[in-house]
């Protein structure tokens, strides 16, 4: 084989090692933005899905406070039914009481 061959296939073979580094630093740059922008991805989905939590229970909150606010009226009312049925038997129970106590 002349000299000249023998430079041109060493040659050949640099340019290809230094094309495989080449690949190989590319490849693993991919690799890296894609690891990176997975990373960011997952991130975000984690705080989109934290903050529909805080917006699902501030929901829940304000229907509760909504439902506790309509049974307190619903008790208040009642409450106040009952006292007026109270008050108008009032005088019947005094007088039924005192019935009882002077007849014994």
């Amino acid at each position: 084989m002349s000299l000249e061959a023998i430079e041109k296939v060493a040659q050949v073979e640099r340019e290809t090692q230094e094309r495989r580094a080449a690949a190989e630093a590319e490849a693993r740059q991919i690799l890296s933005g894609a690891e990176r922008d997975g990373l960011a991805l997952l991130q975000q989905t984690r705080s989109a899905a934290a903050e529909e939590g805080k917006n699902l229970l501030r929901q829940a909150e304000e229907k509760a406070a909504a439902r506790a606010a309509e049974t307190g009226r619903t008790a208040e009312a009642a409450a106040a039914d009952l006292q007026k049925k109270a008050k108008s038997h009032l005088e019947e129970a005094a007088e039924f009481i005192v019935g009882r106590v002077v007849k014994h």
